[in-house]
């Protein structure tokens, strides 16, 4: 068999690194498509251990509810009524005496602006945690807002908040402004640790 070619009209191209350059670009191609399917692959697999995880938590949750709703219904029978009254105001009890007014006001001391004061304090079970209930004063509102910063980053105080704003014009000099402020107080435990929040 003769093949005639024409080199005038179809010149000669050397089809090796065309070859070359594609092939190689498509072995790039397939290691980042293999590299990207081993990543959704593992994190498919880690994602289903995280959902078995999940819902082993949600079942030990759900056995704990069943468990506090038994023990309530039977401290709610009626022969179990004054037992639970009593120790109700018995935890009430040590959890008032275990608020230290001296350890609040240390706490309250490292977050106070300058030029602001206490007013008033009084603290509130709500919740089962320890609510402070403060009003202070002071020549101006950023100085109450400093104080809400410092003691929402402080380890004692969480969840602060300004409940009400009042202007105190004629009152005691430098004290232009009055704030009501609510946060939760987190009490140092004996080994020198803060409770951690739910």
């Amino acid at each position: 068999m003769r093949i005639d070619i024409n080199l005038a009209s179809r010149p000669y191209e050397d089809s090796s690194s065309v070859w070359v350059r594609w092939g190689g670009a498509m072995a790039i191609l397939g290691l980042i498509t293999m590299v990207l399917l081993y990543s959704v692959v593992a994190g498919w697999i880690t994602a289903r251990k995280d959902r078995i995880l999940i819902a082993e938590r949600q079942q030990q949750i759900a056995e704990r509810d069943q468990e506090k709703a038994r023990a309530e219904a039977i401290l709610n029978l009626p022969e179990n009524r004054t037992t639970r009254d009593r120790s109700q105001f018995l935890n009430d009890l040590f959890r008032r005496k275990a608020f230290s007014w001296t350890k609040v006001f240390e706490d309250l001391e490292r977050v106070m602006p300058a030029r602001l004061h206490v007013v008033s304090i009084q603290p509130a079970m709500a919740d089962n945690e320890l609510e402070i209930k403060l009003v202070v004063a002071g020549e101006s509102r950023e100085r109450a807002l400093e104080l809400v910063r410092k003691m929402e980053s402080s380890q004692h105080f969480h969840q602060t908040q300004i409940e009400q704003e009042s202007s105190q014009a004629g009152q005691t000099a430098g004290d232009n402004v009055q704030f009501d402020i609510t946060a939760v107080y987190i009490p140092e435990l004996p080994g020198g640790e803060t409770r951690s929040t739910p």
